[in-house]
């Protein structure tokens, strides 16, 4: 019999060697899942234990506790004009529901707050401090999903308060209308006819029970679909919102158990253990969410489910090559009046990731060799002719060093025969081009072979 390190040892061998060695093809159907199963699960552990995503979560903790009572005024003005702000009092309670009787305390005090604060005597000023509040919150989630799935760069400024605030003040009116249809239908009488049917009645009852977990799902979907600054496909964000949705439910179960047997904890803290414990919940449910968008991540990028995390650094000249290649096919589409190319375009067009993709849009933008359109998803143009911009031109241009770059090489001691290979090699390669224009290069991509 194995000693518990033996047991370990076996453990992490596995996990280590050879669940990364095996040939997936040459198992059977069950195996294979099987392997890809715990792939996932072992990548999805090495996210969590490495702690980027926990402590993501702990500062959407800080940014919520600042951000809640203005969103909460934003949404509630909006739902007051539509004359339905009395339903975000029973949300809020499902939202608090695992900390019990406290959390029906918190809710009490925070409706106490919002219709303390009368949003139409802030004056300009205040309302646009109000406002900047709440898109702050959303930034933050953005910018940690915009972690999570590898995206460059956030929404420009201008998109964030156009796309923010039309989800805070359109969101929860559709919502809560929503609701209330769902509601009115359910007490119709054509409805309660259907329910004295069996089986009917049995999987209404049982859908209205499931309804707030997929409601919650559905939360989850459409925050991982539009909230990061990238392409999600709607099957992966659904497949997140479900593993993140269902864990949401089920965290609550076991906090609500575990809020219910804190009473320690209020004779420690008095009364900041309502605080603290809604603190802790809203770190859980931020963790859950930001598991789901891994989750979602995976599945859309199976390909990153590997051993190690470590990003393979390019080669010089596979990294001058994909640049090169990304212009070419801006320049494709431009010559033949094809629709511009987003980053996600791209990505599809020469099958490389997105980040990398994103990289080398990036360094041409840079060099103003390509410029951006202010469309959703961005596109991406040629800066000017490509029969005006030679390939010698180009590469100069992508090997040319930024600032920072250049004051590096000034402060390098170089040697001249060195310079002059360099130079050499930089001579050859414009004697080789000649006045070969970009255009050029697409044309001859273009004619059939003889």
């Amino acid at each position: 019999m194995q000693s518990p390190a033996g047991i370990y040892g076996t453990i992490r061998g596995f996990l280590l060697n050879e669940l990364w060695r095996v040939d997936l093809e040459q198992l059977s159907s069950l195996q294979r899942w099987s392997y890809k199963a715990i792939r996932f699960v072992f990548v999805l552990v090495r996210e969590i234990s490495q702690g980027q995503l926990t402590l993501r979560a702990m500062s959407l903790v800080y940014t919520t506790l600042l951000s809640m009572v203005p969103l909460l005024a934003v949404s509630f003005s909006v739902l007051k004009a539509f004359g339905v702000h009395n339903q975000i009092e029973p949300l809020l309670y499902n939202l608090v529901a695992p900390l019990g009787e406290q959390g029906h305390e918190i809710v009490l005090n925070l409706l106490d707050f919002v219709e303390n604060m009368k949003v139409g005597v802030l004056g300009s000023l205040g309302l646009a401090l109000l406002l900047y509040t709440v898109v702050s919150l959303i930034q933050k989630v953005e910018v940690s999903f915009n972690y999570v799935w590898r995206a460059k760069s956030s929404r420009p400024i201008s998109r964030r308060f156009s796309d923010y605030l039309s989800v805070i003040m359109v969101g929860p009116v559709l919502v809560f209308s929503a609701m209330g249809l769902t509601a009115s239908m359910m007490n119709s009488s054509v409805m309660q006819s259907v329910m004295d049917i069996e089986p009917f009645g049995s999987l209404l009852v049982l859908a209205s029970r499931l309804l707030p977990l997929l409601l919650v799902i559905f939360a989850f979907t459409f925050a991982y679909v539009f909230v990061p600054n990238t392409r999600v496909n709607f099957a992966s964000a659904f497949v997140g919102g479900v593993v993140g949705g269902s864990l949401w439910q089920g965290s609550g179960l076991v906090f609500a158990e575990f809020a219910a047997g804190s009473t320690k904890y209020a004779a420690i803290y008095s009364g900041f253990a309502i605080l603290i414990m809604f603190m802790i919940w809203l770190y859980v449910s931020w963790l859950i969410l930001l598991i789901g968008a891994q989750v979602a991540f995976y599945h859309q990028y199976p390909e990153r489910i590997r051993l190690s995390d470590q990003r393979v650094a390019l080669s010089g000249r596979f990294r001058e090559q994909l640049t090169l290649l990304v212009i070419y096919q801006i320049a494709r589409a431009f010559i033949g009046k094809a629709p511009p190319m987003t980053v996600d375009a791209l990505s599809d067009a020469l099958q490389a990731p997105p980040d990398r993709v994103a990289e080398a849009v990036e360094l041409l933008a840079s060099r103003d060799l390509l410029v951006e359109t202010s469309s959703e998803p961005p596109e991406y143009l040629v800066a000017r002719d490509p029969s005006t911009m030679t390939v010698a031109q180009l590469l100069r241009s992508i090997r040319s060093p930024n600032e920072e770059q250049a004051l590096m090489e000034r402060r390098v001691v170089s040697a001249e025969p060195v310079d002059s290979l360099l130079q050499g090699i930089d001579d050859a390669v414009s004697a080789q081009l000649g006045e070969r224009t970009l255009r050029d290069c697409v044309l001859a991509g273009e004619q059939p072979a003889a």
